[in-house]
């Protein structure tokens, strides 16, 4: 395209090819990329942009947005992207989702547990899998990185299956001693993880709240959950701590 016929092109487009361009760049590090965008910085009338930085580089993709009337979602920011990535595995952990309505909170699990390099991801029921373009936004490119599949029956999970759920009498998600590898269940937002599941759990974990709502999003309480258990997991301790007589905390014990 030339200047002449980039110039012609409404203010909104012109600013919509900008932003993807310099989205495309910042997510493949392609130079032809970056090329292509310094002809259009040029025609559009902006400073010159230092592509290393990044908060320059969020902001300027903003500005585009915001011209191009396109909205201001999360899954349309950037995201600092380190350049040696992690080679930490995942841990031997699967993760059930059972029946999670909201393609976004997937996503959101999804995200998390990329970042926490925590387990398998067992899709359940309605919950939207990994080919969902929602989930796959949500998750901020991280939807290929996970391991996922989907589940068959309660009876192939592997065990012991242990809830997260908000009942008065279960112990707290900070106290409880996690296995080295099992099931943790994750409930639908509306009615919270299925009573077949709950009779089947050997232990219900919960998170201490104080609040009115005494509640919290499903991804949000998986977030805590993700972080308290790949600490503990990784600890280098982790063995001699499990070798104690501690009480796992479960309501039954494991078959």
């Amino acid at each position: 395209m030339t200047e002449g016929e980039f110039s012609r092109l409404p203010h909104k487009m012109r600013h919509k090819i900008a932003a993807k361009l310099l989205r495309s760049f910042h997510e493949e590090k392609k130079p032809c990329d970056l090329n292509s965008y310094r002809r259009v910085e040029r025609w559009i009338g902006l400073p010159f942009l230092d592509e290393n930085d990044f908060p320059s580089l969020a902001d300027r993709y903003h500005t585009h947005i915001v011209q191009a009337k396109l909205p201001l979602k999360e899954p349309h920011f950037f995201t600092h992207q380190v350049d040696s990535p992690s080679d930490e595995p995942y841990l031997p952990v699967s993760i059930y989702l059972d029946n999670i309505r909201s393609a976004f909170n997937v996503g959101s699990i999804v995200r998390t547990t990329e970042a926490f390099r925590l387990g398998t991801l067992l899709f359940a029921g309605i919950t939207p899998f990994i080919d969902n373009p929602k989930v796959q936004k949500t998750s901020m490119c991280s939807f290929d990185k996970v391991p996922c599949q989907k589940a068959l029956t309660i009876e192939s999970l592997p065990r012991p299956l242990i809830a997260l759920e908000t009942l008065r009498e279960a112990p707290s998600i900070f106290d409880f001693l996690f296995p080295q590898t099992f099931t943790l269940i994750l409930g639908n937002e509306e009615y919270g993880v299925s009573k077949e599941l709950l009779e089947t759990a050997c232990a219900v974990v919960q998170i201490p709240l104080y609040g009115f709502k005494n509640s919290l999003n499903v991804a949000s309480a998986y977030a805590i959950a993700a972080g308290v258990i790949s600490h503990q997991l990784r600890r280098k301790n982790f063995n001699a701590i499990h070798k104690q007589p501690q009480k796992l905390g479960f309501l039954k014990e494991p078959p």
